[in-house]
């Protein structure tokens, strides 16, 4: 049985770094003909990074396929929806589309409502389109349709679990075998040491929830399949921002009269320390935690994706297939511990998530 799967990871490895080299191959054919270029890996890898209108599925032939996404635009004239397959190229090669008979442009997945009658972006000198405003936009991009897909599992693996308990209590098989042990381990090993025993319960809804989001959310933008993974969602800011916020408002919502008392008014310290020194270092510290949070998230993320993408365009950068002997290898090394990575983040942003809340409701001894 072993020897089975040692024959099938071999086997997967080196189709993997063959296909990797191919392809690297190919690129040194293209680039023979364009000897003086030099291989920019940085629009490559700003572009995965980044929220999109529409989901990348693969380019051959010179030509990019994209999964269409819904774009919604609120403008002065009302709503305005069509799918982000309805940009075309203009005459300066920015992505046009007209819609009620108002011309909409999108820049750098920036979209802009260009002034009436125009059907051609300007630019300032800094490079911002000049003859367009910007719609409220509440497109249904790409971290969006990526985070309604974890939704949609999560709400499977869940209801799953709880139609398994309805049926009584037994040894835990299936899918609530496999959740069992980490809601345990989110219950014993994260809400009770932080929140205490009587009232870890009242936010183990909220714990649970943030837990499996952002574990769920960090697997699949590992998973190199457009239209279910690959999305970087908790590397997106403002996804990181709205998370730490949730637990902003809880901890601040949960604070009793001991938190909120040794925030404003330091018991036992001289009054022009409070007001000097304390006080205002207290008040500050209410909102660095959860700025720590979703900077911590974001940027473990993000970065992660980066360093996968520049090991891999190391090939591009140096022409030569020989050296996906050396990108290949780190960058599945560096890919196996992003799975640790993507446990990890959603571990440390419960467990300071706890902490926090911990703070906050803890009773005075």
């Amino acid at each position: 049985m072993l020897k089975s799967v040692s024959t099938k990871v071999i086997f997967f490895l080196s189709l993997l770094l063959f296909s990797i080299s191919v392809f690297a191959s190919e690129s040194d054919q293209e680039a023979s003909s364009h000897k003086d270029e030099k291989y920019d890996p940085v629009p490559a890898v700003m572009h995965h990074i980044m929220d999109t209108h529409g989901w990348h599925a693969f380019t051959y032939g010179g030509h990019h396929y994209t999964i269409p996404l819904p774009v919604i635009l609120w403008t002065e004239n009302g709503l305005v929806t069509f799918m982000s397959s309805a940009f075309h190229h203009d005459v300066a090669g920015e992505r046009l589309v007209e819609k009620n008979g108002i011309n909409f442009i999108n820049h750098h997945e920036k979209i802009y409502e260009l002034n009436s009658g125009e059907n051609e972006a300007k630019f300032d000198e800094s490079g911002h389109v000049s003859n367009g405003v910007r719609p409220l936009d509440l497109s249904i991009t790409k971290n969006v349709a990526a985070m309604l897909i974890s939704v949609i599992i999560l709400l499977f693996v869940f209801l799953k679990t709880a139609a398994f308990y309805k049926k009584g209590i037994r040894a835990p098989r299936g899918i609530a075998g496999f959740m069992e042990p980490i809601i345990l381990f989110v219950k014993n090993d994260i809400a009770i040491p932080n929140i205490g025993e009587k009232k870890h319960m009242r936010f183990m809804p909220y714990l649970l929830t943030i837990f499996f989001f952002i574990w769920f959310n960090n697997l699949l933008g590992l998973i190199p399949i457009p239209g279910l993974g690959g999305a970087n969602v908790t590397g997106n800011i403002a996804v990181t921002l709205v998370l730490a916020t949730m637990t902003f408002i809880i901890t601040t919502i949960s604070g009793n009269k001991h938190y909120w008392s040794h925030v404003l008014w330091m018991p036992g310290v001289p009054a022009v320390i409070k007001v000097l020194l304390i006080t205002p270092i207290e008040i500050a510290g209410l909102f660095i935690k959860p700025i720590a949070l979703l900077i911590r998230l974001f940027a473990n993320m993000t970065a992660g994706h980066i360093v996968v993408l520049s090991l891999i365009s190391l090939i591009f950068v140096a022409k030569t297939a020989w050296m996906g002997t050396i990108a290949v290898p780190f960058t599945l090394f560096i890919s196996v511990l992003e799975l640790l990575v993507a446990l990890l983040q959603a571990y440390i942003f419960t467990m300071l998530s706890a902490l926090f809340i911990g703070s906050a409701v803890v009773e005075h001894h």
